[in-house]
């Protein structure tokens, strides 16, 4: 189902791998990006990298959950850190590294840039997952693990005038006021790393 690959003439990985293999008939999750938000979408840790990143990891694990996967399913992520310092970028590699995604070790680059989408925001994960043993037969819009949406029959994705925190006009946003586009655009990047 699911392989990680170390490739033996480059540097070994500290806590990732080269490469993860995904077997034809895999089911895959690509999971937006988790962020350091709390259940009240207030931001946690703010001027904190690693409380923020220990926040990312943990609601993470709750995206993970929700569709019937786990850390140690996870194939490939992206750590994006608001930085330019490589020894920031390395304290929040360090929680990635004590958390449970490094069982596999899944595969991952870590990336500086310039901003995120919330206000204050220095941490964000984007990662691919493995779904394991889902139910073919499983039937409505999600699958059997009961991971409906909430939202009811409003779309909170951007119209004039809605609360959707991505940035629209009327919006009650804590993103920031101009034009911010998703959470894991990378875009003024200052570098990449990887640890």
């Amino acid at each position: 189902m699911l392989k990680r690959v170390t490739v033996p003439t480059l540097f070994t990985p500290p806590v990732y791998s080269h490469a993860s293999v995904v077997e034809a008939g895999t089911h895959l999750a690509f999971l937006a990006g988790s962020v350091p938000l709390n259940d009240d979408g207030e931001l946690v840790g703010p001027g904190d990298p690693v409380r923020q990143a220990e926040r990312v990891i943990a609601n993470l694990g709750e995206q993970l959950r929700a569709i019937g996967s786990d850390f140690e399913y996870v194939a490939y992520t992206d750590v994006y850190v608001v930085s330019s310092d490589p020894a920031m970028l390395s304290e929040v590699w360090d929680v990635v590294e004590a958390s449970r995604l490094s069982t596999g070790p899944h595969s991952s680059t870590l990336v500086g840039v310039s901003c995120l989408g919330y206000r204050g925001q220095l941490v964000e994960i984007t990662a691919t997952a493995v779904i394991p043993d889902l139910d073919p037969d499983a039937t409505g819009s999600a699958d059997s693990r009961g991971s409906s949406d909430s939202r009811g029959s409003s779309d909170s994705r951007g119209s004039s005038g809605s609360s959707d925190s991505r940035g629209s006009s009327g919006s009650s946003d804590s993103r920031g006021s101009s034009g911010s586009s998703g959470s894991s655009g990378s875009s003024g990047s200052s570098g990449s790393a990887q640890a």
